[in-house]
């Protein structure tokens, strides 16, 4: 079932009422799969089980993560929400472009804590930026409020189911821990090789590879391929 497909990650939620706001939001839709990453109050607390109100068992059965990058690794696509623009090589996608994603993979909707929503370091973890249309002067959304128009919006293409891929079925997409994998073995071998300099902007340079990684669609043998070109990055003693 497609909805079992489609994850929603909250990353550094810092209020509880969201939290559960959040989770009865994606029950609403037929969702079930709700991540938290390191959140600011205590999970699960009496607050977060009393405003999810009937999805009490979305809270129950989340996955909580300490990194992104761990809560990441078993999706297919991840799908940055943003109301900022960014200057990031990315594809931006309108709630009508979301009828273009095969939900037949595994799609996680990514949002930022209420307080600072998400840097460009965690939407490098992302395929896409979605931007949700809203009033030009006042584009704040709360938290929940973003995950039901997600939510209902998704529900509606799922239902709908009025596009076909022709990708070839014989054709695997990379899992994102396999991305990971490859991407940290080019890392690696570009550390060994003093690669990232000066050190002041090492962190600006992975977070442009790790975004040029993930943003691509690449197949599990166009990984092995990569993982073969970077391993031969190794010095030779």
């Amino acid at each position: 079932m497609l909805f079992n497909n489609i994850s929603f990650i909250l990353h550094q939620p810092q209020l509880s009422e969201n939290i559960g706001a959040c989770a009865r939001a994606i029950k609403n839709f037929n969702f079930k799969k709700l991540i938290i990453v390191k959140p600011k109050p205590i999970f699960p607390n009496d607050k977060i089980l009393a405003t999810s109100v009937g999805a009490k068992d979305v809270i129950i059965n989340s996955k909580v993560y300490e990194t992104l990058q761990s809560a990441v690794k078993k999706v297919d696509y991840v799908i940055a929400t943003t109301s900022r623009f960014r200057n990031k090589n990315i594809k931006y996608l309108k709630l009508d472009d979301l009828n273009k994603i095969d939900f037949s993979k595994k799609v996680a909707f990514l949002f930022g804590s209420e307080a600072s929503g998400l840097s460009n370091n965690e939407v490098s973890y992302a395929n896409y930026i979605l931007q949700i249309p809203t009033n030009a002067d006042f584009k704040s959304l709360n938290l929940s409020h973003s995950v039901i128009i997600i939510a209902h919006t998704v529900a509606s293409i799922i239902k709908l189911k009025n596009s076909k891929y022709s990708k070839s079925k014989k054709v695997s997409l990379a899992s994102k821990k396999d991305v990971q994998s490859m991407s940290n073995l080019c890392i690696n071998k570009l550390e060994e090789r003093n690669f990232f300099v000066p050190l002041e902007k090492r962190p600006i340079m992975l977070e442009n590879l790790r975004s040029i990684f993930y943003k691509m669609e690449l197949s599990e043998k166009e990984i092995r391929i990569l993982s073969s070109v970077f391993a031969s990055l190794a010095k030779k003693g």
